[in-house]
């Protein structure tokens, strides 16, 4: 094909394959293009004449693409980003008078303890902008990411998709939270016979700093395991129970009062917190905007 066939190839075609790609659903590509599921069984049956092939195959409820199909997508995935990229730097982004919607994925850390200065510097300098946070984690974020649902995410990451980037933002420490009144710092003993609490994405008992005591040869007692880090320093108030969270998660909860935070009493490394973003989109004018203003929010305050 030459480029003057590519005239009668229509691109809501590609964009409709790619979504398909991701969703192997007709009901999910349709809701995440806005669409009605007729509108995306009709472009997929135009995508089968152009192609020539069968493309998707349904399984049960999934729709497994075919082998033609995964050369296709490889080939075009990377197009869609350079053709997105070429439009956006062609566009001119004002803060002051846009009202775009960004979609970004936040771990729970971030948006409790980060959120709040960012958003505020947003409304001061963008007040049209519309701001869409999706709750992510190294599990969530490449899938979002790929698909597009949101644009830039911020976590500790582990794969991304391939035209994904990605920076460190901080290297923070944790710290113990604790609401009684003894005083002095808590030994090792009394780290690991005092209760615990924590914040657990997905409900579960352990994390990072079992692994390390593990190591040690101890062990801590985890009774409380709770979804987000909101409420947190309400549900230690008046008890015995201690939390490890990060630092800058420990400065917002201390700062409302009745919390006081310190160092672990064993020795812990540093975690990264990530900031990572669609390669589609590394030169978007908006984009840049809205990564810089994280970069400045979210990054190690060192580095301002």
């Amino acid at each position: 094909m030459n480029r003057n066939d590519l005239r009668r190839v229509d691109l809501n075609l590609l964009i409709v394959f790619e979504t398909l790609m991701h969703e192997r659903s007709v009901t999910r590509a349709a809701e995440k293009l806005f669409l009605g599921q007729p509108a995306i069984s009709a472009a997929l049956s135009r995508l089968r004449n152009l192609f020539d092939d069968p493309l998707f195959v349904r399984t049960g409820r999934s729709m497994e693409p075919s082998a033609r199909a995964v050369e296709i997508f490889a080939l075009l995935s990377p197009a869609l980003d350079s053709i997105s990229t070429a439009v956006s730097r062609a566009a001119d982004f004002d803060p002051a008078t846009s009202n775009a919607v960004f979609r970004i994925g936040l771990s729970d850390d971030a948006e409790f303890a980060l959120l709040p200065q960012l958003l505020k510097r947003i409304r001061a300098e963008a007040p049209g902008i519309v701001l869409v946070v999706r709750r992510v984690n190294y599990l969530l974020m490449p899938a979002l990411l790929a698909s597009g649902e949101i644009s830039v995410g911020v976590s500790w990451t582990n794969d991304l998709p391939a035209n994904a980037k990605r920076k460190v933002l901080r290297r923070s420490k944790p710290k113990v939270l604790r609401a009684d009144s003894m005083p002095g710092s808590l030994s090792l003993d009394d780290f690991c016979a005092r209760p615990h609490a924590l914040v657990s994405f997905a409900g579960d008992l352990g994390g990072f700093m079992d692994e390390i005591l593990e190591k040690l040869g101890r062990k801590r007692h985890v009774v409380l395991a709770v979804p987000q880090f909101n409420g947190l320093g309400s549900l230690l108030t008046g008890t015995d129970i201690v939390a490890t969270v990060p630092d800058y998660t420990a400065e917002v909860l201390t700062a409302a009062g009745g919390l006081r935070a310190e160092d672990p009493p064993l020795e812990v490394q540093s975690f990264e917190l990530h900031m990572a973003w669609r390669g589609s989109q590394d030169n978007d004018p908006g984009e840049r905007w809205l990564r810089s203003r994280i970069q400045m929010f979210f990054g190690d305050p060192d580095s301002l």
